[in-house]
């Protein structure tokens, strides 16, 4: 059944862009590396915004806007947590304007690549966020922290999150099924890698736009957002 909630923040949007052979990005080629942010600032760009966890995606503002952005991400994708600073803000910031809605698919395949399960687990635990009413705020702290940090001390930096409830869904990876749900979605989509964004299904965004505020901002402008 879909999770409806309301959020004092955006997702932090950890994961958005076009990946191809001409832009930079994390594939399922490439091994996992850690990048730290200093911040999430995509998850203070707006307030108020509805969050669903519906199927295979978590779809994050007002239904009834014009325009539908799909995102793909891998926790442990360093050129996520890139585009997490830069044109990730700009996506957020149209979001808390109402001209677009974003479904966020959370993909685990550097774990394959890179070895362990620190995808899977990061993912496993943003849908418990998303169950505690807390998903932007942990999606914020996770992306700021590298993406591969355990997901309870993660949670310890968002207040209110931990619990009995989310601890044991962390632990006992509740939501397995669902990651790997999520894992096929990116994988049938076949947009290749991460950070990847289509908006109303065509691809959006190449090479270092994704990674520039305002070059993603006008990308956006053109596509009529």
């Amino acid at each position: 059944m879909p999770v409806r909630r309301t959020v004092r923040a955006v997702l932090a949007l950890a994961a958005a862009g076009v990946v191809g052979l001409a832009a930079a990005g994390c594939s399922s080629s490439s091994a996992a590396s850690v990048s730290t942010a200093a911040t999430a600032p995509a998850a203070l760009a707006g307030a108020g915004l509805t969050t669903v966890v519906d199927g295979p995606k978590i779809a994050v503002g007002d239904p009834e806007a014009p325009h539908t952005a799909t995102v793909y991400l891998d926790p442990r994708c360093s050129y996520c947590h890139k585009f997490e600073e830069s044109g990730a803000v700009a996506l957020a910031e149209a979001a808390a304007e109402g001209k677009v809605r974003i479904e966020y698919v959370v993909a685990s395949f550097l774990d394959a690549r890179s070895g362990g399960t620190a995808s899977a687990r990061a993912a496993n635990a943003m849908r418990a966020a998303a169950e505690a009413g807390k998903f932007a705020e942990f999606q914020a702290a996770l992306f700021a922290g590298g993406g591969a940090e355990d997901p309870l001390k993660v949670a310890d930096r968002v207040e209110g999150l931990r619990g009995a409830e989310f601890d044991r869904a962390v632990r006992e990876e509740t939501y397995s099924d669902w990651v790997a749900s999520a894992e096929k979605a990116f994988q049938d989509s076949g947009v290749g890698g991460t950070p990847t964004v289509l908006l109303d299904g065509q691809q959006v965004g190449v090479g270092d736009a994704l990674y520039d505020h305002d070059a993603f901002a006008r990308v956006l402008r053109d596509a009529g957002v």
